[in-house]
């Protein structure tokens, strides 16, 4: 009897296609006329990384998504909104981005994006920061970021509570005096 073992013609599962879209911004407009710019470098180490992952099904769209001269203070950014659209309409599963910055300065701000996101089924990587949400690690670390994000909001509650409680008592200890307008209705 023959111990040959026969070739394993089973073919491999199709590997899931992964849209990866690549947003870049630079906040300022200075050197973006420049024919190579910190855009295009954002771009061509995205690019990159997504190439490294093809094995894993990662494919480029072809849409680019870039902010030249836009603050990461704010969601009201041109590109990120047409990315936030097509997130929307089912067009992207990864966003990839060069550092997570480029992506939003504000913890606030990020939060809702990766609500967006979620909603949507998307991931995001940051390309130069080993952060990415399609690992359990990444989303562990983006929970804790989400975290701070939620303990920030609070604190800001607090501290706007705390201010009107200085400067406006309990409305039972106010003071008729100078409540009402004329001298004739106070107390005398």
């Amino acid at each position: 009897m023959s111990r040959r073992t026969r070739p394993d013609t089973t073919l491999p599962a199709e590997t899931k296609k992964l849209r990866c879209a690549v947003y870049t911004r630079k906040s300022t407009d200075e050197g973006l006329e420049k024919e190579f710019n910190t855009l295009d470098a954002q771009r061509d180490a995205c690019e990159a990384y997504i190439a490294s992952q093809r094995a894993e099904g990662w494919v480029l769209v072809r849409d680019h998504y870039d902010d030249g001269g836009f603050s990461g203070g704010t969601l009201e950014r041109p590109a990120l909104q047409r990315l936030l659209r097509d997130i929307q309409a089912d067009l992207v599963d990864v966003i990839v981005v060069y550092k997570i910055d480029r992506l939003s300065r504000s913890l606030m701000d990020f939060a809702k994006l990766v609500e967006v996101m979620d909603a949507h089924g998307v991931t995001f990587v940051s390309v130069t920061q080993s952060f990415n949400t399609t690992t359990s690690m990444g989303r562990l670390t983006l929970n804790i970021l989400l975290s701070f994000a939620q303990f920030e909001r609070e604190v800001i509650g607090e501290r706007i509570r705390d201010k009107f409680a200085a400067r406006w008592p309990a409305a039972g200890s106010i003071d008729t005096e100078f409540s009402l307008p004329r001298p004739e209705l106070r107390n005398p």
